[in-house]
């Protein structure tokens, strides 16, 4: 009978642990995000000018680029995205999930002989921080903390948020991805406290 108790609640355990992952991201279609898999991020409502995600100069200057949105309503640049440890808490490798600390990157290259990962950089003329690209992928830890966002969940899609647990003795700040219009008029991805809900294509 002890026996028997003891297996139930070792069996109950070991379903917890697995079904403790957190959610997958789903594209339009309901299928799992995966890494390695090119993707196409347009906001989940048109509302005024607002199209895909891009990478794009900043103002009159070519390089850095850094990450801003259309205004007409068209698909951006694809990109990949890679979860911190692409085997861990995943049934399946490379899926990517809720909640996560991601590299987010634009596929192709750009004229500035730059990494196109995503990151965080204080834009001195808007004076906030804003997305850029440059970053590094993977090697998660205090030297990385920048380059990681995580995906999380709103009413109608997702939305991208900074809140980096790469470093666990790391003092981060945690704010949603929104669009911020810079001097130039330019649609930038900076931290905002409105969040800018996507969907994704693949």
């Amino acid at each position: 009978m002890r026996a028997g108790i003891l297996f139930s609640l070792a069996f109950f355990l070991c379903v917890f642990k697995v079904n403790s992952a957190p959610d997958p991201v789903l594209d339009v279609y309901w299928k799992k995000l995966r890494t390695g898999v090119e993707y196409i991020v347009m906001p989940t409502a048109q509302v005024g000018e607002r199209g895909g995600i891009i990478l794009g100069a900043m103002g009159n200057k070519t390089c850095p680029a850094g990450v801003a949105q259309l205004r007409t309503n068209e698909y951006g640049h694809p990109l990949t995205i890679t979860p911190v440890n692409p085997k861990k808490g995943n049934p399946k490798k490379g899926v990517i999930r809720l909640s996560t600390d991601v590299n987010i990157k634009f596929s192709g290259s750009t004229i500035c002989h730059e990494s196109t990962v995503w990151k965080l950089e204080y834009d001195t003329a808007m004076r906030q921080y804003a997305v850029m690209v440059g970053g590094v992928k993977g090697n998660p830890g205090p030297e990385t903390l920048d380059n990681w966002f995580k995906i999380e969940k709103t009413n109608n899609g997702y939305k991208f948020v900074y809140c980096p647990s790469v470093c666990t003795y790391c003092k981060v700040m945690c704010r949603n991805v929104g669009i911020v219009v810079d001097e130039n008029g330019l649609q930038r991805l900076a931290l905002s406290d409105d969040p800018l809900s996507v969907i994704f294509y693949p």
